[in-house]
């Protein structure tokens, strides 16, 4: 197999529509089950604890926890973005208009402003790329979802402004606590929001990537995977380092970072990951690592020279971590379906 980088377009866009059904009908289904829920709360006294999710958690009491919730949405808007008129739409828009409500998400945002945050800066990022998606959709539902996110994308900009100049290192794990994934998931609202006049969050994301990783060089990618992670850390700070400078910076510094692509080294980065026990959910993270893997694979080709003997490497790459794992979003174990939607949609789309 060798494709480039039309090739490897039409190939997601026929993934795409044979897929997109299924991967609406999952997304829709998980948020509709409220339980099982993982809620992780400090508890100061006797009795505080909610009784149901929903008491904190109005909009997103569904689909196993917090940040998971704001992916299925995010999934169900993305479709809906980019296949107009060929899902069922009104199931869709149903299910979002339930739970994008004003009322539901200022109790969000007042659980938020009370310490009752989601995962640091993984759910944090996924609100803001939500709102985004909403805010960038020709559509009025999504313009009056995203000014009902308003209140929590606020709560969650503030966080982001008061955590990022303080914190002298980044997360290099594989999982929630990864500050390149979090950074990258909220650097398309964080360009909106500079557009639109209010540059702070940006130049944040800028400092921090600046301060954490230009220097990092011959990254030890062959050290991957850990035995839980659902991203590589390697390829998401790859990723969120090409999208944010401009190519003449950049490409030098992926050069260095990652000195063996074009040779399909280090092995263990090119190689799908092995999945032992779908039901347990940290060895199952391992399937949306493949198809993070994926989505970061992607992107790094589209950005470099047309001429590039890496791109066709790395949407081989791509290709091979995905299309397999397409399969395990509907149908498969809980532990998986209630997530990996979305790095499917992220892959695909």
């Amino acid at each position: 197999m060798s494709l480039d980088l039309e090739t490897a377009a039409e190939r997601r866009r026929a993934l795409l529509a044979d897929q997109a059904a299924g991967f609406a009908a999952t997304a829709v289904e998980n948020l509709r089950r409220e339980f099982p829920y993982h809620l992780s709360r400090l508890m100061r006294r006797p009795g505080d604890f909610a009784h149901a999710p929903r008491d904190i958690h109005p909009a997103f009491s569904s689909s196993f926890d917090w940040h998971s919730c704001v992916e299925m949405h995010w999934v169900l808007v993305r479709l809906l973005r980019t296949l107009p008129g060929v899902l069922d739409e009104a199931e869709i828009r149903s299910v979002l208009e339930a739970n994008l409500t004003t009322a539901n998400l200022a109790v969000e945002a007042a659980s938020f402003r009370a310490g009752l945050r989601p995962a640091r800066p993984y759910g944090w990022g996924w609100a803001l790329a939500l709102t985004d998606e909403l805010a960038g959709w020709d559509d009025p539902d999504g313009r009056r979802w995203a000014a009902a996110m308003t209140p929590l994308t606020d709560a969650i900009v503030e966080a982001f402004l008061a955590y990022l100049p303080k914190s002298p290192y980044p997360s290099r794990r594989g999982a929630h606590s990864n500050t390149a994934f979090g950074l990258r998931i909220s650097l398309d609202f964080a360009r909106r929001s500079a557009d639109a006049g209010d540059p702070g969050l940006l130049e944040c994301i800028r400092d921090a990537v600046e301060r954490w990783y230009a220097a990092d060089a011959d990254y030890p990618g062959a050290w991957e995977p850990d035995a839980s992670d659902f991203l590589s850390p390697a390829l998401v700070e790859a990723e969120l380092v090409t999208e944010l400078w401009e190519p003449e910076r950049a490409l030098p510094w992926l050069d260095a970072f990652l000195p063996g692509i074009a040779e399909g080294m280090p092995k263990q980065l090119f190689t799908v990951a092995m999945v032992g026990d779908d039901s347990d959910g940290q060895i199952a993270h391992l399937h949306g690592l493949n198809l993070s893997r994926a989505w970061c694979w992607r992107r790094l080709a589209e950005h470099l020279p047309a001429a590039d003997a890496r791109i066709p490497v790395m949407l081989e790459a791509a290709a091979r971590h995905a299309e397999p794992e397409l399969a395990n979003v509907s149908g498969s174990d809980y532990m998986i379906e209630h997530w990996l939607a979305a790095y499917a949609v992220l892959y695909l789309i």
